[in-house]
């Protein structure tokens, strides 16, 4: 019997953490080669197969797993092991360091100890048991809804980090204008917005120009 396949959900960018509209989630499922289940790879498959999702390949969790991600690029990674293998989750997590992406686990492993050390791993969404076809898109809607919102709170985090360190360097630029030219804390911000507008360059870029040829003279 045929069934019609729901709309494939839009390709996510590992590096933006956005999805692209219209493009399919490419997905890479990666097996405990030690300890994986050979029914439980295969409802992973079709859970996958009957959301529309795009299967890249299906990989062990080996050296070779950092090559075969770079090369075919997945929007997200699946794990499927049954003890939840410490070394297995770092393997995994180290090989996606560079470009974060959400990644799923299927485990028979409920210990308490170990869902923290895969968390604290990266891992997105950690699944225990029930594992079947059906549940397979519902976990991983969730798992991309969650990696979305945690990488919006690290980019606004690193952004905030940004601006305190511009505000820095401006702060510090300040004080060496005030220092070399004994003019007021006033008077040096507009001089330092007028070399930024002179040399269209951003403030931060313009201070950091003036404590770099300040080093140099040695103030």
């Amino acid at each position: 019997m045929s069934t019609s396949k729901p709309p494939s959900p839009p390709r996510s960018s590992p590096s933006s953490g956005s999805p692209a509209k219209g493009t399919p989630l490419r997905i890479l499922l990666v097996r405990d080669p030690f300890n994986s289940h050979d029914e439980d790879v295969e409802a992973i498959r079709a859970g996958l197969a009957n959301a529309g999702y795009e299967l890249v390949s299906v990989a062990d969790a080996d050296v070779d797993l950092p090559v075969l991600i770079e090369e075919s690029k997945p929007d997200l990674l699946i794990i499927e092991s049954e003890a939840a293998a410490r070394d297995v989750l770092e393997h995994v997590c180290v090989s996606t360091r560079n470009a974060p992406r959400p990644i799923v686990l299927f485990t028979d492993n409920n210990d308490t100890e170990r869902m923290r050390t895969a968390f604290a791993a990266g891992i997105t969404a950690y699944i225990v048991d029930g594992l079947t076809p059906e549940r397979v898109k519902p976990v991983l809607d969730v798992a991309l809804a969650r990696f979305g919102f945690e990488q919006q709170l690290r980019e606004e985090l690193a952004s905030t980090r940004n601006q305190l360190s511009e505000r820095k360097l401006v702060e510090r630029a300040k004080g060496l204008l005030m220092k070399q030219l004994g003019v007021s804390e006033d008077e040096a911000y507009h001089r330092l917005r007028r070399l930024a507008m002179e040399k269209k360059l951003r403030l931060a870029d313009a201070a950091q120009r003036i404590i770099d040829i300040s080093a140099v003279l040695g103030d």
